[in-house]
C-alpha cells in the first residue's frame, strides 16, 4: 500500500499547473469602492459659501433673593428649685452660648431672639442642683417647655 499523493483541486489549476487567485483583492478593492461612494453621497458637503446658523440667543434670567420676613421673639427662662445651680447654660441673645457656674434660684433672664416668621424659636437650658430643680421656657407669653428633676447632682435639660 503506498500513500497516496497530494493532488490540487482542478478548478483552482492554471494552464502551468499553479493556483491562480480566487480574486479576493478584486472583492476588498470592490467594497471600499462601494463604502466610500456611499459615504460620498451620505455626508453633507461644504462648501465655502455656508455660513453656520447663529446661535440661539438665550434669554437671560434674573433671580431675586428670597424675601425673608424676621421677627423678635422674646424668650424667658425660669428656673425654680433648692438655694442654688451649678453650670447653667442657655441660648442667648443672637443665638450665643451663655454660661454661668452658679445662679441663686429662682432664677430668670428674658432674651430677645430675631429668627424667620415662619421658622420656631430654638431655646434650650441646661443646669445642676443639689436638689430639685424645675425650669420653665416662654416663648412670646406661651409655655414651650417645662421640666423638673430631683436628686443629689441631677442634670436638668430643657429645650423647645
Amino acid at each position: 500500500m503506498g500513500v497516496p499523493g497530494a493532488t490540487r483541486p482542478t478548478a483552482v489549476r492554471g494552464d502551468s499547473g499553479r493556483l491562480r487567485p480566487l480574486g479576493s483583492a478584486v472583492v476588498v478593492i470592490g467594497v471600499i469602492a462601494v463604502a466610500v461612494t456611499v459615504a460620498w453621497y451620505v455626508m453633507p458637503k461644504a462648501t465655502p459659501d455656508d455660513q453656520p446658523a447663529p446661535a440661539a440667543a438665550v434669554p437671560s434670567v434674573t433671580v431675586e433673593p428670597a424675601i425673608t420676613r424676621e421677627v423678635t421673639r422674646t424668650v424667658v427662662y425660669e428656673l425654680t428649685g433648692g438655694d442654688l445651680a451649678h453650670n447653667l447654660t442657655y441660648v442667648a441673645n443672637g443665638g450665643d452660648l451663655e454660661q454661668q457656674a452658679e445662679v441663686h434660684l429662682p432664677w430668670s433672664v428674658t432674651v430677645q431672639r430675631r429668627v424667620p416668621a415662619e421658622q420656631p424659636v430654638f431655646s434650650s437650658l441646661v443646669a445642676q442642683s443639689a436638689g430639685a430643680l424645675l425650669c420653665r421656657i416662654r416663648v412670646d407669653g406661651h409655655v414651650v417647655a417645662e421640666k423638673s428633676v430631683a436628686g443629689e447632682g441631677r442634670q436638668l435639660s430643657c429645650s423647645a
